[in-house]
């Protein structure tokens, strides 16, 4: 019966979208990051539903929609040139079936990531698509919130929609992408225009924004928390009365620590000793031997090259509290095959120097134009361009947030974060038109202009 459910809703967004051929793209976010087939028994998971809306929405593109105003920015480019070196590693990975493996779908994310900001020419289409980024992840985000504040949750075991531990089910990267569209949900509930900012909509954003912070308790995934804190942080610069700011969020999270599950306040101590973590001396080694990797292979070893590493070290004897004793008896552990549990060090393991710079250049180039734009159009100071500079911030908040979570968890090519750079590409590419056309001035008026003065 939920089989029959989803393809008839597919069905029906997939009729809609024949008279509106961008809704194919939105249709096709909505596959990549909700992955309603794993929800399937039987039918859904026997049809490519990805590769068949990716085809549509190309198609739709080439017959009916318009090119004249289709841009494209040296980040743009910059996407195209890590698919093709992403391409090229795997051919030569050390570990080709597994490179293989991921090369399958990261491709898939990097080629949408680059066909989409060609769509995004209105502020509409720029509009629904981060609607629709935000209304999928609540779709696991709601489910998340109602069972931790129902006293469900734990490390490992908080289940969404599924009993899943990839993308956007996984527990760690759902926290860092819940805290990170908490920018978007605002700005949708102050500027959007398909959804009218009403107090249903906003009443719906609050109880959503409470939802994405109650993951992270939910998890028990400390990235998760570091990821509110850089919030918290960025909230700093957009309020005027910053004591009045930090003093209130000082008194909502002391009141907020009795009613925290005492698993959850546990989990979030170990980040003060991590030494004496297993999990997170676990990831400094894997992070150690990357290094000492790429100085023999600075071009990386493809995909998933982690799978050759062997690492040593030693966990130090720690008392009741978690603190090292600074005992010489110290336990030694040997593993092997262990992820990198970071995005940098996974593609700087995977893609080598070149990757990594290439993969910074997209992100921080992305906080540096969004930076750009918000105080640019701030200063412009004009009615109808007043949703400009907050999206601009919205979208800069949210990269910079991923930017730290990035750093303890392996998502560097999770496909709702290039969806929000698409988004930053179309916003980018969507304004420069629009202020090219401000200033064009037919010679005709011109010369009007000339005889009459």
């Amino acid at each position: 019966m939920r089989d029959l459910f989803f393809v008839g809703y597919l069905g029906l967004l997939m009729l809609m979208a024949f008279k509106r051929p961008f809704l194919f793209t939105l249709v096709y976010a909505y596959i990549d990051i909700v992955a309603p087939q794993r929800l399937s028994y039987f039918l859904l998971n026997s049809i490519p539903l990805s590769l068949i809306l990716f085809a549509l929405a190309v198609l739709g593109f080439l017959i009916s929609d318009d090119k004249r105003d289709v841009r494209v920015s040296p980040r743009w480019a910059l996407l195209i040139v890590l698919l093709a070196y992403c391409g090229y590693s795997t051919t030569v990975a050390l570990e080709p079936v597994a490179a293989q493996e991921k090369w399958s779908w990261v491709w898939k994310a990097l080629v949408f990531a680059a066909f989409l900001p060609l769509l995004l020419k209105t502020r509409l289409r720029i509009e629904a698509l981060a609607l629709t980024l935000v209304l999928c992840a609540s779709a696991l985000i709601v489910t998340g919130g109602i069972k931790t504040a129902l006293g469900g949750g734990g490390y490992g075991s908080l289940v969404l929609l599924i009993d899943d531990n990839s993308g956007l089910y996984e527990g760690s990267i759902i926290s860092c992408v819940a805290i990170a569209i908490i920018p978007l949900i605002v700005w949708l509930a102050q500027h959007g225009t398909i959804f009218k900012p009403d107090w249903k909509v906003k009443t719906y954003a609050a109880a959503l924004t409470f939802a994405a912070l109650l993951i992270p308790v939910g998890t028990q995934a400390r990235t998760g928390l570091v990821c509110i804190a850089v919030l918290a942080l960025l909230a700093i610069r957009q309020t005027k009365r910053r004591f009045l700011y930090l003093t209130g969020a000082a008194l909502v999270g002391l009141a907020a620590i009795p009613f925290l599950p005492s698993a959850f306040s546990d989990r979030m101590e170990t980040i003060k000793d991590y030494k004496a973590d297993e999990s997170a001396a676990t990831r400094v080694a894997v992070w150690k031997w990357t290094w000492e990797f790429v100085q023999e292979h600075p071009f990386g070893g493809g995909f998933d090259a982690y799978r050759i590493n062997k690492i040593r070290y030693d966990l130090p004897v720690v008392d009741e509290n978690g603190f090292d004793t600074g005992a010489v008896d110290r336990k030694e552990i040997v593993d092997q095959g262990r992820a990198y549990h970071s995005s940098y060090f996974e593609m700087l393991g995977e893609q080598g120097f070149p990757g990594l710079i290439i993969w910074l250049l997209i992100h921080v180039g992305g906080v540096w134009r969004m930076e750009m734009l918000a105080r640019m159009y701030k200063k412009r100071n004009r009615p109808d361009e007043g949703w400009v500079a907050p999206l601009a911030t919205a979208l800069q908040n949210a990269q910079i947030i991923y930017l730290v979570g990035s750093l303890f968890v392996g998502i560097a090519f999770q496909p709702f974060v290039y969806m929000l750079i698409a988004m930053q590409l179309g916003l980018d590419t969507y304004l420069a038109r629009r202020r090219n056309e401000a200033a064009w001035t037919p010679i005709r008026k011109q010369r009007m202009r000339t005889r009459e003065a």
